[in-house]
């Protein structure tokens, strides 16, 4: 039997750790073409909250009673696939459990970049791939732009931050507290800026970006988004990331120099990162570069054994991680 965590019940606002349920799962005998894989490294994002709401989206919703999914990184103890050996580290999306039976079909065997293994749950798997993919192709940023990233400090922030300067690109980055400002600061953002302080956030922006902003990276949505819609520059490109902000409360975007957009030309898309996976050795190879060359460092925050899956989680909208939030299994 495996270990694996299930939605209880679907959360009004802030999930509370009495909508999530231990239990018990049968795995599947491994067949041709499976494999059975231990856990050793899951991971939690923000976009999970959405899951659990009945409704509508670009994923589907948990099920209630039901295991729910998330990217993890495991080892292979069984194997009846080719190509995939007892002893290989693999990814895929049968996380917040201790152990998964699975098709070859949706088991990545993780290239041999020379990481540690957990690297491909944040800077090298979904959030990396989200931060390389939002900026440089849907936000068009190139070298000479000012960059605006929200949440700077967490998994896709902190990777935007890095990928942006090491393209040649000027950085403005915010974060909530002292620390986080540090560590974006110490990655390498021109300025930073301290959300949690008194005083408005666009007099802050304008501030550091006295020419105004090229791109802005949206993790987060709320006053940081209306805050970049009123310092953009002619012909901006926004990436729509994320809005953190507004996943618990449901509380719409003031938008209140939404009127921008139109004079400035303000291009605003948003985009998933599911419709750049085709494209994924791409990533990889230029990633690998930037790592070999020290242009890129990886922050994680860790909380140990599958028992610490929710809170890791709830941590998330609490401002409880700096880089990549994981599960140590």
């Amino acid at each position: 039997m495996a270990h694996a965590w299930t939605l209880k019940s679907r959360p009004q606002g802030m999930p509370t750790h009495d909508n999530f349920a231990m239990a018990n799962i049968a795995t599947p005998a491994v067949e041709a073409g499976m494999v059975r894989i231990a856990n050793r490294w899951l991971s939690v994002d923000p976009y999970m909250r959405g899951r659990m709401n009945d409704v509508k989206s670009y994923t589907p919703p948990f099920v209630l009673g039901e295991p729910m999914q998330g990217g993890a990184v495991g080892e292979v103890v069984e194997s009846k696939a080719d190509g995939l050996a007892v002893g290989d580290m693999v990814l895929h999306m049968a996380g917040w459990r201790d152990e998964a039976v699975l098709p070859a079909a949706q088991v990545q065997k993780l290239p041999d970049l020379g990481v540690d293994p957990q690297a491909f749950l944040g800077q090298l798997g979904m959030p990396g791939m989200t931060a390389y993919f939002g900026l440089l192709e849907v936000a068009s940023a190139k070298a000479g732009d000012t960059v605006f990233v929200s949440a700077a400090a967490g998994a896709v922030g902190s990777t935007v931050v890095q990928i942006a300067k090491a393209k040649g690109m000027t950085v403005i980055g915010t974060a909530g507290g002292a620390d986080k400002c540090a560590l974006v600061s110490s990655l390498g953002a021109d300025h930073v800026i301290d959300y949690k302080t008194d005083g408005s956030l666009v007099k802050k922006l304008m501030a550091a970006a006295p020419k105004g902003i090229d791109v802005y990276f949206d993790n987060v949505g709320g006053e940081h988004l209306d805050a970049a819609l009123a310092v953009a520059n002619e012909r901006a490109r926004f990436a729509i990331c994320g809005m953190i902000d507004v996943y618990n409360s449901g509380a719409a975007t003031e938008l209140r120099y939404a009127a921008r957009i139109i004079g400035a030309r303000i291009r605003i898309q948003g985009f998933i990162v599911s419709d750049y996976m085709a494209r994924a050795s791409e990533f990889y190879a230029d990633m690998a570069g930037m790592l070999q060359t020290g242009k890129l460092t990886r922050q994680e925050t860790i909380h140990e054994g599958l028992a610490s899956t929710p809170d890791a989680f709830l941590g998330l909208f609490t401002g409880g991680n700096t880089g990549k939030m994981l599960v140590k299994l």
